[in-house]
Parts: structure tokens; C-alpha cells; sequence
């Protein structure tokens, strides 16, 4: 079996001993040694390393900073996705707040603990990972789904059933929370079709009074009431051999829902005022944050109409149960208002991240994106903390991040559950687990669960 292919860790360091003691202590990298900035220059281009750790105090003036802090500068120009690492006197702390500040990615101070260090640089790695991931799908611009970032399973497979149901012929309903991408989804089922050429039209029901709506849906002649100076075409008759995205349906009016119902049967409308049907040819897609079926229950949205609008149900998922969604969405929207405000080299601290991932975000997507916003503009460093995102800081439980913990843990807690209603029979437990008595006897040896006498 191949070697599983080592990280390259760059550490620019002008202490032989410390070279040696470093290079010992983090043997799980392959390590790449430099002594001063010119070397370490040549060596970031000739390995491009996802990490670096470096001292300040380089050759030729190893007591002074100046040096450290120009190779700082070269390697976030060089390499602005690169991880350093800056290590610093013990009470250097206003050098340390400088070099953050300058977008090095954290600092420590000497002497260190080789076990923190690494640690440190372990996260910096998986940060590394996470925002070239970002950047990968993000550069993705084949499919009208680029742009719903996603590595959650349920959602992958909701952009697969976007695909299949393009080119069919039937009326979708996307229901799911607000702010979870119900339009980007309505986009792409207009984008991926054969109506891509001509208009998607998309009305809100929620945003326009009562009173104007049914214009606005079915449109009206001259004269049909005081201020209708000329013909104007409503939405529906508008995207004629389009698509039209009816956004929250679930707030249209009972009337209007019986005039919307006779439009999905017999596909003709009439505008106020006239008198003359009007063929139309669309495909409808609609969207709802509301639960139809408790609407129908209350009498507040008609059962056949429902029947005509959802053909096809797709429920999409909020954002707390994306697994790892929010934190890849956090990325990509931190490097795009960066961009857009000119605020190159900043990115998520590690409280940030740990504060995306716990905070359940109620508003989705369109919240988390008008929290990292606001956090780009009012951030003062190069990094964003939970601070600057106004969450609550919680403990990154890094342990959890080991996958030999979460296995034993779930291994654990399936054994204590089975054996518990099975009532302690071993024979019963290993049958319903699907393994054999002496592996359950090993497992219950293992995490100590022995039967008291």
C-alpha cells in the first residue's frame, strides 16, 4: 500500500538546533528548511507550501524584526492563500498583533510547545483545504447550479432532481424556509430547459398588495379602471414560452387562487377588463416558506390548486442541517464582499469558524451572507473573529475533528443501545449490530461496558 502523501510544511527558521528540533518534532509534514527571507522566497516558489512557520528575527540582524517583516510582506504578495505562522519573543505580543495584522494567520511565542504548534498548524492546513475547495467550486461555472455552493448530500442530490426535472414538462413546488435558495433552484430549472431562451419572469405574492396582485398576474385593458391610461401584460402573459416563478404562493389570495387554478387548466387568461381568452404557454414554478398542506387544513389555500402547482415536490433543507454548508457559504462570501471592498487577505478565525458552525441560523443562506458582509466592512485585522460576526464564541472542539473519536463513539453508543434492549443478550446484540459474538465481546471489552455482577 503507498504512503499516504505528506502536507509541505515550510519553516523558516536561523537556529540550527531549532531547525534540527523542529524539522524532529513535526516529522509527520515534509518539512522544507530556510534560514533567511532569500532562501525562504525560493523555497515558497519552488514548493509552494499550503503552511509556513517562520521567526521574525532573520539574517543578517537576527535581533531585529525588520527582516522577518518584509518576508511576511512577499509571502501573503506571493502566496496569499498560504498559512504563516509567525513565532515571537515571549513578551512580543505588539509584534505578534502586527504580523495578524499584516494577515499572517496566527503567531506563538518562544519557547513553544511542539504539541500546540502542531495543532495550530494542523488547523491551518484544514483551513487551507477549505478555502481551496471553496475556490475550486466557486471557478465552476458549467451548470446554473454553480451557484449554489453546497458539499451536503441532501442538497447535492436536490441539484441532481433540479437536472432530471428541467426538460420535463411539469409544475414544481420548492418549499423550504426562507433564504435557503428557492430561486436559485427556480433559475436553473428555467436555465437547464428548453424555455432557456426566452424570459424567466419572477413575482413575489408576499410584496404586492391585494388590490394590485391580480394586475400584476393577469394584466388589464385601457379603461378597466381609473388609471389604466393603456394595455399593460401581466406576469403570466409576459413569459409567454418562458418560465414564470411564482414566489410565496402560499400568500396569494383566495380569490385570485380560483383565477390561477382556471389558468393551470385551461391555459388561457383574460386580462381585467377584457373579454377575450388569451393562450399562453409557460412552465410554472413556484415557492413557498409556508407548510401548504397545514394551509389547506386551515382553509386558507385551495386543495386542487395544490394538486396543479405541485407535480413535483422538492423540500429543500435549512442551513443547520447542511452538514459543513455554512462554513464553506462563510468562504466563498468572505471572498467575494473582500473583493468587492477591496480588502485583500482577509479571512475566518478559528472562533469564526467555530461560531458559523454552532449558530443555527434561522435566516439561511441569505442571513449568514448579510452577517459576513457586514463583518468584511467592520473587521479591523486580517482575520474575522466572532466578534466581528456579533456570535457568540463557543470552544472548537477539535477532538471531535478525529475520526478514529467519532467512530468509537458511535460504535460505543450503538453497543450500549442494542445491548440495552436486547436486555444483555450477547447472541441477540451481535445479530441485530451484524457482527459476530467475539467481535461485540471485543467492543464491550473495549469501552469497558461489562456487565456489573
Amino acid at each position: 500500500m503507498a504512503e499516504k502523501q505528506q502536507r509541505t510544511l515550510l519553516i523558516v527558521e536561523d537556529d540550527p538546533a531549532l531547525q534540527k528540533q523542529m524539522r524532529w518534532a513535526f516529522d509527520g509534514f515534509e518539512t522544507v528548511l530556510a534560514s533567511d527571507r532569500e532562501s525562504a522566497i525560493v523555497q515558497l516558489r519552488r514548493h509552494e507550501p499550503a503552511v509556513v512557520t517562520m521567526d521574525l528575527g532573520l539574517p543578517p540582524a537576527p535581533d531585529d524584526v525588520s527582516e522577518g517583516f518584509r518576508l511576511l510582506g512577499e509571502i501573503i504578495a506571493l502566496a496569499p492563500e498560504t498559512k504563516v505562522i509567525v513565532l515571537t519573543g515571549q513578551h512580543d505580543r505588539e509584534n505578534a498583533v502586527k504580523a495578524v495584522g499584516m494577515g499572517a494567520y496566527d503567531f506563538f511565542a518562544k519557547p513553544f510547545e511542539p504539541e500546540m504548534l502542531e495543532l495550530t498548524i494542523d488547523r491551518a492546513f484544514r483551513m487551507y483545504d477549505l478555502q481551496a475547495e471553496n475556490a475550486r467550486l466557486v471557478a465552476i461555472q458549467a451548470s446554473p447550479l454553480s451557484g449554489l455552493l453546497t458539499r451536503d448530500p441532501g442538497m447535492l442530490k436536490i441539484c441532481r432532481t433540479i437536472e432530471k426535472l428541467a426538460s420535463a414538462s411539469v409544475t414544481v413546488a420548492l418549499l423550504g424556509e426562507s433564504g435557503t435558495g428557492k430561486e436559485v433552484l427556480a433559475r436553473a430549472l428555467h436555465v437547464l430547459s428548453p424555455r432557456t431562451a426566452e424570459r424567466f419572469v419572477a413575482i413575489n405574492c408576499a410584496a404586492i398588495p391585494d388590490t394590485l396582485l391580480e394586475s400584476e398576474l393577469f394584466g388589464y385593458e385601457k379603461g378597466a379602471f381609473t388609471g389604466a391610461v393603456r394595455q399593460t401584460l401581466g406576469k403570466i402573459e409576459t413569459a409567454h414560452r418562458g418560465t414564470l416563478f411564482l414566489d410565496e404562493i402560499g400568500d396569494l389570495p383566495l380569490p385570485l387562487q380560483a383565477k390561477l387554478l382556471r389558468f393551470l387548466q385551461e391555459r388561457v387568461i383574460e386580462r381585467i377588463g377584457g373579454r377575450e381568452e388569451i393562450p399562453v404557454d409557460v412552465r410554472i414554478v413556484c415557492a413557498t416558506h409556508r407548510d401548504l398542506k397545514a394551509q389547506i387544513r386551515a382553509g386558507l389555500f385551495r386543495e386542487d390548486l395544490y394538486y396543479r402547482l405541485a407535480e413535483i415536490v422538492v423540500d429543500i433543507p435549512p442551513l443547520r442541517e447542511r452538514q459543513g454548508d455554512a462554513v464553506l457559504l462563510a468562504h466563498a462570501f468572505v471572498q467575494r464582499f473582500s473583493r468587492e471592498n477591496g480588502r485583500t487577505g482577509l479571512g475566518l478565525g478559528d472562533d469564526a469558524v467555530a461560531a458559523i458552525e454552532s449558530h443555527p441560523w434561522p435566516g439561511n443562506v441569505r442571513e449568514l451572507e448579510n452577517c459576513l458582509k457586514r463583518a468584511v466592512i467592520m473587521a479591523d485585522g486580517a482575520r474575522i473573529g466572532a466578534d466581528d460576526l456579533g456570535l457568540d464564541a463557543v470552544e472548537d472542539d477539535v477532538e471531535m475533528l478525529n475520526l478514529r473519536q467519532v467512530r468509537d463513539e458511535a460504535e460505543r453508543r450503538a453497543v450500549l443501545r442494542v445491548m440495552a434492549r436486547t436486555n444483555g443478550n450477547v447472541a441477540r446484540a451481535a445479530e441485530l449490530l451484524g457482527i459476530s459474538r467475539p467481535s461485540l465481546y471485543d467492543l464491550i471489552n473495549r469501552f469497558g461496558l461489562k456487565k456489573e455482577n
